[in-house]
């Protein structure tokens, strides 16, 4: 059975692989972008299977409306890809308000909003899977990516909660942590160049050349082929909550989570006296 799905940011990157991906095996899609005009040529290609949207996630009355729209379009939603994001760049003592605010807007609140959106038309079905786009930056994190950290970490905490709240609708959720892929002009991307950087402070420079000297070393992932193993994570009875997608950061994620533990461990005396008295009544 064909599925009907609902993309944002399907303009370019992994999003527009993923529409293309669905279309191709006669999918339908609602396809999202900021400026409608960046689907043209998939409305071109794929007529009444796709359904061009402008929408920004930020706009809360717009995702609501897009996603009313596509409902009826279609008459179901089966798929929800929260793709749509961007990474702000610069240490924490950079970034200005607007921009960390605008950071949580799009990446968090957006997913948010298109989540909410959508739960109605899945509970009634009683089906549904909800995509949530991460990152590798959601597991583990680095200097300069304060902003896009605290985005992808919230997503990931969202979305997991999510999952246990829509279970008994029937209704999945997976939340993919792609590493790096090669989604600007077939270039792997380099997180220190990309549009969203803030006013650097010279007391950081010596830390910008160090991670320059190392930043997109990592191998580029191939977009098409992760839109083909997300068709494959759809089409799955029984999705993981968490996926890599990618290889490259998966022994940086590993060594991270032994080290918490150990951390944990080595600093379990100390846990122990934060305790206090045992026969005290615990609260969250």
């Amino acid at each position: 059975m064909s599925k009907v799905w609902f993309v944002t940011g399907s303009s370019r990157g992994l999003g527009r692989n993923f529409v293309e991906a669905a279309l191709s095996r006669g999918d339908r899609v609602a396809a999202t972008a900021r400026t409608v005009a960046d689907l043209e040529e998939l409305a071109a290609t794929y007529g009444e299977a796709v359904l061009p949207l402008q929408m920004d996630v930020t706009d809360k009355a717009a995702v609501f409306a897009s996603v009313r729209r596509a409902a009826e379009h279609f008459g179901r939603l089966d798929v929800i890809v929260n793709n749509a994001g961007y990474a702000q760049v610069g240490a924490v003592e950079e970034v200005t308000e607007q921009q960390l605010r605008a950071q949580l807007e799009t990446n968090l609140f957006g997913a948010v909003w298109v989540i909410q959106a959508a739960l109605p038309y899945l509970r009634e079905q009683r089906s549904g899977h909800i995509i949530q786009l991460s990152s590798a930056a959601g597991l583990i994190a680095m200097p300069l990516g304060g902003a896009y950290h605290a985005s992808k970490w919230a997503l990931e905490g969202l979305n997991e909660a999510l999952a246990g709240e829509v279970a008994e609708f029937g209704v999945k959720v997976t939340i993919i942590e792609p590493g790096g892929f090669a989604t600007r002009s077939g270039k792997n991307p380099d997180p220190l160049n990309n549009g969203h950087m803030a006013q650097p402070d010279p007391a950081y420079d010596g830390l910008r050349r160090r991670l320059g000297a190392i930043a997109g070393k990592q191998p580029a992932g191939d977009p098409a082929a992760a839109a083909q193993a997300l068709l494959k994570l759809v089409d799955s009875d029984n999705p993981p909550l968490r996926i890599l997608f990618g290889q490259g950061f998966y022994p940086m994620i590993q060594q991270a989570y032994a080290d918490r533990l150990k951390t944990w461990a080595d600093w379990q005396d100390l846990s122990a006296e934060a305790q206090g008295k045992a026969d005290q009544q615990a609260a969250l």
